[in-house]
């Protein structure tokens, strides 16, 4: 074999083996890239200054409204108590996200209209609420998917559909 074609050869497994490093480090930036936690801010807490504006006694629904906007949402019951609600989460990757900072601001009025109290709750005064997974039985008979797909077939007859082309006699009225 001439040198000219070791040369070539070396340059070319070279050069491959450069393609490959760059190929496997751009994947392994992707990987590391998609395990970076993502931020996200959701809801709506009024900034500190426009809060401690708001004095309870002197301040009706109209001006708390203008001030700080729409609550995020009011109370089951009544509509006396305004709740504002905003979370910063951050999620990686496939996980479940963490709760970075979750703030509620409780505006409550009195009959008048006219704020009556106002309390701002952070994580450390929320309670974690488990779901409860049972399920409420029922009775009847428990159908596979095949049964309910073809369990009408042939159930109804014509004249319960309206699909009946027979003249029904009526009794005569007079």
């Amino acid at each position: 074999m001439s040198i000219g074609r070791q040369v070539a050869a070396t340059g070319s497994s070279a050069r491959a083996r450069w393609a490959a490093g760059v190929v496997l480090a751009t994947g392994l930036a992707g990987l590391l890239a998609a395990c970076e936690g993502r931020l996200d801010v959701r809801g709506h807490v009024p900034d500190e200054e426009a809060v401690l504006a708001v004095q309870p006694g002197s301040f009706d629904r109209m001006q708390v409204a203008e001030l700080l906007g729409t609550p995020s949402t009011m109370g089951t019951f009544d509509d006396k108590t305004w709740y504002y609600i905003g979370a910063r989460t951050e999620t990686t990757a496939f996980f479940d996200p963490d709760i970075i900072d979750q703030q509620v601001l409780m505006v409550k009025f009195d009959d008048s209209g006219v704020v009556e109290t106002m309390k701002l709750y952070g994580v450390e005064d929320g309670r974690i609420v488990t779901p409860v997974e049972d399920v409420t039985p029922t009775h009847g008979r428990k159908l596979t998917v095949l049964q309910q797909i073809f369990g009408n077939i042939g159930r109804f007859s014509e004249l319960q559909t309206g699909g009946s082309t027979s003249a029904v006699k009526l009794p005569d009225p007079n």
